[in-house]
């Protein structure tokens, strides 16, 4: 989306081709027949930090529909909660006061996350093979502070398991959120569904004169070298194009390569992809017949449950009478192996472990949505698999949160990619834009450091 609206604003008419009923991917939502309730396949959240992202939003009008929230409450089973967020201090040392003053960390936890964070002021090395599993060991990380922090935060926040998380991506996340800046950890939610969010692209493309194919599946593509065009295979037809920008997720494309023109270099791409693997992110709804917390957001500790987000609060027009939550297990390959009962039960227990009042309370109905191909790994040695924006095929561009965007598997990495591929279009047309919003400059004493 983001690469066909930059390039109806360079002026070119796009067609966007969509394999599912509406727009948004992986970040979509839907009508769950068995609750009755429009709900997002998952809870996606943004930081300051991702400048493309936020562009892409302000492109398409809807950043006024992002909820931003400065601090993050820590819970743990019995209801205890710390405070981690910004103070007066400069960047890096804004978080600082309030990690110190957290109760969720012993005094030994707290020095350890400060060797960290000042080993992590310097730039990993870009081709570490090391795991963040092993620099945590390595640089006397305490127990506490892997759990409750480097488990649970970052952990949580690359979806992949600490043995399972390169260096340098671990090393980018902790000074993008919690060092550069008091506005890069910003966190950012959206207070509509996500369907409703990314039906602002929908109304941008029209507006200037573009397409968009929904359930459309394309199944074949060739290169026409007598007219440069490439040509596309679906059920509803051929669609013809000049420039072909493939921003499909790494398994899809797998399918799709079988179907493309033979040419050098596919079978790298072939081997790239093989490369890759899927990690899972559940999400489980909740609707109780009363208030369970007057709290957005929190991160729980020390259990399965990661993440609760007050939808009910998030999301006010939904005029929830009593509380509709959302609870996120990330990196979560063993909790998505349970059944629905089970796992909707292990989650309320839990739930009533931080929040009182959920035992009281009666739960009204609840949906579970395992979205098992939610992220893409980020293992040391992952690099060597991104591919580049250009393609082995002519006027082709690779876009897509798995290309060799410097970002792990987010939101902002698919943001982009297509900034990435836009740009890369319009310079073999001559004509060169810019569409690659740049990072937030460090502040503060970060600024030395950088």
């Amino acid at each position: 989306m983001s690469a066909a609206c930059a390039l109806a604003e360079a002026g070119y008419h796009v067609q966007l081709i969509e394999r599912r009923g509406y727009l948004g991917g992986r970040a979509s939502s839907y009508l769950h027949p068995g609750v009755g309730e429009v709900i997002d396949n998952c809870q996606h959240v943004l930081f300051g930090c991702c400048t493309n992202l936020v562009g892409f939003y302000e492109r398409i009008g809807v950043v006024d529909k992002i909820k931003w929230s400065c601090e993050m409450t820590m819970i743990e089973p019995g209801g205890r909660r710390s405070q981690l967020g910004s103070s007066w201090l400069p960047a890096p040392l804004h978080g600082l006061p309030k990690l110190m003053a957290a109760s969720a960390f012993s005094f030994a936890d707290k020095i350890s996350l400060g060797r960290a964070f000042a080993a992590l002021m310097r730039r990993a090395p870009q081709n570490s093979a090391e795991s963040l599993g092993s620099w945590l060991v390595r640089n006397g990380q305490t127990q506490g502070s892997i759990e409750r922090f480097w488990r649970l935060v970052i952990s949580s926040a690359l979806n992949a398991d600490l043995d399972s998380i390169a260096l340098p991506y671990a090393a980018k996340v902790i000074r993008e959120l919690f060092m550069n800046s008091t506005h890069a950890g910003s966190m950012g939610m959206s207070t509509v569904p996500l369907s409703e969010l990314y039906a602002g692209a929908e109304q941008y493309l029209f507006q200037r004169q573009s397409d968009i194919l929904l359930n459309t599946n394309v199944e074949s593509v060739r290169w026409d070298s007598s007219s440069s065009q490439w040509m596309l295979s679906t059920r509803a037809g051929d669609v013809s194009a000049h420039f072909l920008v493939l921003a499909l997720p790494f398994e899809a494309m797998a399918k799709l390569l079988p179907h493309m023109p033979v040419a050098a270099g596919v079978e790298r791409l072939k081997q790239q992809i093989h490369q890759h693997q899927h990690w899972p992110i559940c999400s489980v709804h909740l609707w109780f017949d009363r208030e369970i917390t007057a709290l957005d957001h929190a991160v729980l500790l020390d259990r399965e449950l990661h993440w609760m987000y007050n939808k009910g609060r998030l999301q006010p027009w939904r005029k929830v009478n009593g509380s509709y939550l959302e609870l996120v297990v990330s990196a979560s390959k063993k909790f998505a192996e349970l059944p629905r009962e089970r796992a909707i039960d292990q989650a309320v227990k839990e739930l009533a472990e931080f929040f009182p009042e959920v035992s009281t309370a009666r739960l009204e109905k609840a949906a579970l949505v395992k979205e098992i191909r939610a992220t893409f790994g980020v293992p040391p040695g992952i690099d060597e698999a991104r591919p580049f924006v250009a393609s082995p095929w002519p006027n082709c561009f690779l876009a897509g949160d798995w290309t060799a965007t410097g970002w792990p598997s987010t939101m902002e990495s698919a943001a982009r990619s297509g900034h990435i591929a836009s740009e890369a279009l319009c310079e073999i047309t001559g004509e060169k834009r810019a569409f690659l919003v740049p990072d937030l400059k460090p502040q503060g004493l970060m600024r030395l450091l950088s």
